[in-house]
């Protein structure tokens, strides 16, 4: 008899961790000099917009501001890969207390797409924020009128557990993530390499 296999989150999570197990003992090259993850960088379609979200909502911080940058030559195809008539129009570093940065971009190019992939599509991605309380959270942004996915959902079981999630969205389409694990996550136990924990002095 042929059946489906349910598939959990306590399933994934076993997964990940006999990846994790394999993975671990497994020594690899280092990038020389490495320290950390300094910032990742995101375009936008209005950067007044962007700013406005990720300092007068999110509560962060635009800690410098520069451009624009345009070259005539083959600088923006060597230097960055894209159309070598793109304009930056203003980069702005923003700040959200303890972790990595985020660095806004404002892009013009003959090829620019704007359409904004899901999750599920490659080159998806969301932003993260470490909040103390994710209901806390969630009640702020529907005050604010931010959509707002299912949850929070906590996490019970794997790897993962402990933790609490709820995904939300930016005026323009691009998806972050409230989450929060005050007492740690499951996988921490006997785990040689932990996680980012929000333990640095807010800003």
């Amino acid at each position: 008899m042929m059946f489906k296999k349910r598939v959990t989150l306590k399933t994934l999570g076993l997964a990940a961790a006999g990846l994790l197990a394999i993975t671990g003992t497994a020594r690899a090259d280092t990038l020389p000099g490495l320290r950390g993850h300094d910032h990742t960088g995101i375009t936008v379609p209005d950067m007044a917009q962007a700013i406005d979200f990720f300092t007068n909502v999110l509560g962060c911080h635009a800690a410098m501001t520069f451009g624009p940058f345009k070259d005539s030559g083959t600088f923006m195809k060597d230097v960055l890969d894209v159309d070598r008539a793109a304009v930056i129009e203003q980069i702005t570093m923003i700040r959200c207390k303890a972790g990595s940065n985020i660095e806004l971009f404002k892009y013009t190019a003959p090829d620019q797409k704007t359409a904004i992939p899901k999750n599920s599509d490659i080159g998806g991605m969301h932003i993260a924020l470490y909040v103390d309380d994710v209901q806390a959270a969630k009640d702020y942004l529907d005050s604010k009128h931010i959509r707002t996915l299912k949850g929070p959902i906590p996490i019970a079981e794997g790897p993962a557990s402990g933790e609490t999630i709820l995904y939300f969205y930016a005026p323009w389409g691009l998806q972050l993530e409230a989450i929060s694990y005050p007492h740690g996550m499951g996988y921490e136990k006997g785990a040689s390499t932990v996680l980012w924990k929000p333990t640095a002095p807010a800003q």
